[in-house]
C-alpha cells in the first residue's frame, strides 16, 4: 500500500480510503490510485484486514482426497459460503496425511470453523475439537460429541433400495460393508433389518469391505471364485457406496458377468461419476448440495451465536434407478414382488 501511495503521489491513508471504497478522494485521484495498483500488481489483503478486526471469516473444510462424493459436497459449500460472506479453505486427508493433521492445518490458517466431510475420527476427538472451535460433521453422526451434524437418513435409503430389489424378484441379495466409513454401520443395520422384514434373513450376507473401488474389485473376485467352486452368484449386490459399486462392476465385466442380466448392482451416494459410466449406476441419492448448505449455515449460525445447543439435520435420500439393476435372473417370468423359492 505504501508503494502505491508513493508512485501515485498520495498518502498511504488516502490509498486505504480508496480501497475501502469510502468517501474522501476525488474521481481523478481514485482512478490514478487504482491504475497504479493495477500496474504494480497490488491487491488489497482482505484477510489481513479481517484479522486486524479479530475475524478471518473463513470456513475450513476437511475432506478425503479420493472420495468423489466429497467433491460434490465441496461444490455445494462454496456458493453458500460466498452468499453468507465467508471464504473457504480446503485441507485434504490421504493415506499418508491424517484427518487430525488436515484439521490442524485449517486451524493454523485461522479458520473460524471447520466442516468435516465424512470424518473417521474417534468420538473423543470430535468432542475435543468441538470445544476448541465451531465444528460440523457431515455424513457421520456421533451422538456423544457435542458438535453439529448433517447426514442423510441412511436406513430409509437402504430400505428403498432393498424394497425395490425384492419387488424385482431378488432373494439372494448381498451387501458389501463400508467398514468404518461414514454411514456404514447404519446401512449395515438397515440391510439386515430389510432382509428380516422380507423373510430373507437366512439369505443375508454381509461381505467386509471399504468405501473404495479396490473393495468392489476384491468382492467381485471373491464372488467369481465362489462361482467357479460351484456356489451360485447372488442375484443382486448392494454396495457400501458408489466407488465400491464401480469397482465391483469393473470386476464383473472382466469376468464376463452381464449386468443387470446376470446380477444387479446398487450403489449409495449418487456421486457425479455414477451417471457417467457406460451403464448408469442405480444408486441411493444423497442431496450433496442441500447437505453442504446445511453444513455452512450451521457453522455460520454458531459463529454468530455460540450458545446454540448441538443441532442435527437429517435429509431424505432417494433411490435413483438406472441401468445396473433389473429383474432377478431366476424370477424374470414371475410377477414383480411375488416371492419365489429360496
Amino acid at each position: 500500500m505504501a508503494d502505491v501511495a508513493e508512485k501515485a503521489g498520495v498518502s498511504r491513508a488516502l490509498v486505504s480510503i480508496i480501497f475501502r471504497n469510502q468517501a474522501g478522494a476525488g474521481r481523478e485521484t481514485r482512478e490514478r490510485v487504482l491504475r497504479v495498483a493495477d500496474e504494480i500488481g497490488y491487491r488489497p489483503d482482505s484477510a489481513a484486514r479481517l484479522l486486524a478486526r479479530g475475524r478471518s471469516r473463513t470456513l475450513g473444510v476437511m475432506f478425503a482426497v479420493h472420495q468423489t462424493f466429497h467433491t460434490d459436497l465441496i461444490t455445494g459449500i462454496y456458493p453458500e459460503a460466498e452468499r453468507l460472506g465467508y471464504d473457504v479453505l480446503l485441507s485434504g486427508s490421504t493415506q499418508g496425511r491424517s484427518e487430525a493433521k488436515a484439521v490442524e492445518a485449517l486451524l493454523s490458517h485461522r479458520c473460524e470453523a471447520v466442516i468435516l466431510l465424512g470424518p473417521d475420527a474417534q468420538p473423543g476427538y470430535l468432542e475435543e475439537l468441538g470445544q476448541r472451535t465451531v465444528t460440523v460433521s457431515v455424513s457421520r453422526r456421533v451422538p456423544q460429541a457435542h458438535v453439529d451434524f448433517v447426514h442423510s437418513a441412511e436406513g430409509k435409503g437402504v430400505r428403498q433400495a432393498m424394497d425395490y430389489l425384492v419387488e424385482l424378484g431378488h432373494r439372494r441379495i448381498v451387501h458389501i460393508d463400508g467398514g468404518r466409513g461414514p454411514g456404514s454401520a447404519e446401512r449395515r443395520r438397515a440391510y439386515r433389518a430389510a432382509m428380516r422384514r422380507h423373510g430373507l434373513e437366512d439369505q443375508a450376507r454381509v461381505i467386509p469391505g471399504r468405501h473404495t473401488e479396490d473393495s468392489g474389485v476384491e468382492t467381485g473376485r471373491l464372488l467369481m471364485a465362489e462361482r467357479d467352486s460351484g456356489l451360485p452368484l447372488p442375484t443382486a449386490v448392494l454396495a457400501g457406496n458408489d466407488r465400491c459399486a464401480m469397482g465391483l462392476l469393473m470386476s464383473l465385466t472382466r469376468a464376463g458377468v452381464e449386468v443387470p442380466r446376470d446380477l444387479s448392482v446398487v450403489g449409495y451416494d449418487d456421486s457425479h461419476l455414477s451417471h457417467l459410466m457406460p451403464i448408469g449406476l442405480t444408486t441411493v441419492r444423497q442431496d450433496a448440495v442441500l447437505m453442504a448448505e446445511h453444513a455452512v449455515r450451521f457453522a455460520v449460525e454458531r459463529l454468530e451465536n455460540g450458545e446454540l445447543p448441538p443441532r442435527e439435520a437429517v435429509l431424505d435420500p432417494k433411490l435413483v434407478v438406472r441401468g445396473t439393476s433389473g429383474p432377478a435372473p431366476a424370477e424374470q417370468a414371475r410377477r414383480p414382488g411375488r416371492p419365489g423359492p429360496l
